[in-house]
């Protein structure tokens, strides 16, 4: 075949440009899924992270605020008794709850905690002795025996008030221990404030490990309630 042959097939073919639009390539479109769902796993991973730092925060801080004021009753939470004697841990709120009762901040104390299995005494019934000994009439104290947890135990003593018409209360608890029990009380009705135990044993690295556990609780706790989480938690 002659080269002038050659040039006419050439020339009725048509030239298609294989890069049309900008000398880009046109392409099919990208799988974006798996980045969008790497940044969302990794925005729920960063929000999750700031909503621990944030509660752990709060849980230090509300350890070292005392909130004492008037209220309807100043409840402690219970400790571990050996045997109707109280331990150093429940001694020490017991303490500060007959500080609380001399400066007038309640005519009505209540006392948590029940007892367990082949435990003579409730935690609530050595408390109550214990702030009889110290001062507190018999009469102001209310009793709440039945509660093995924070929550049971802040369930019944709303239990308790209601009736009275009674419903703010200033909860006395390690440091700790007081945004939960605060955040429970509130769950369950209960107008809440803290007063922190100031003579507390637990303290050094035993009470930031503490802090580091309650805050995971009441990140969970916040998030699907402290009811819900009694019962997952047991």
């Amino acid at each position: 075949m002659s080269d002038d042959r050659w040039s006419a097939v050439a020339t009725d073919v048509p030239v298609v440009d294989p890069t049309p639009v900008g000398g880009v390539r046109i392409v099919g479109p990208r799988r974006r899924w798996p980045r969008r769902i790497g940044l969302t796993l990794l925005f729920v991973l960063l929000a999750g992270v700031g909503h621990y730092a944030i509660s752990l925060y709060q849980v230090w801080s509300t350890g070292r605020s005392d909130e004492a004021r008037q209220v309807d009753a100043i409840v402690v939470m219970g400790a571990a008794q050996y045997d109707g004697r109280p331990s150093l841990q429940l001694q020490a709120r017991l303490d500060h709850v007959v500080t609380l009762w001399e400066a007038g901040w309640s005519d009505t104390v209540v006392v948590t905690g029940g007892n367990m299995p082949g435990d003579r005494f409730t935690e609530a019934d050595v408390s109550a002795d214990y702030l009889i000994e110290r001062g507190v009439p018999a009469s102001a104290i209310l009793r709440e025996t039945v509660g093995r947890s924070s929550f049971e135990s802040l369930d019944e003593v709303a239990a308790l008030l209601r009736p009275l018409g009674k419903e703010s209360v200033l909860i006395v608890s390690d440091p700790f221990h007081l945004l939960r029990s605060r955040l429970s009380a509130e769950e369950l009705g209960l107008t809440a404030y803290v007063s922190p135990t100031p003579t507390t044993t637990i303290v050094g690295g035993e009470a930031r490990w503490k802090e580091l556990k309650e805050a995971a609780g009441v990140a969970v706790g916040r998030v699907i309630g402290f009811e819900r989480l009694l019962g997952i938690t047991g």
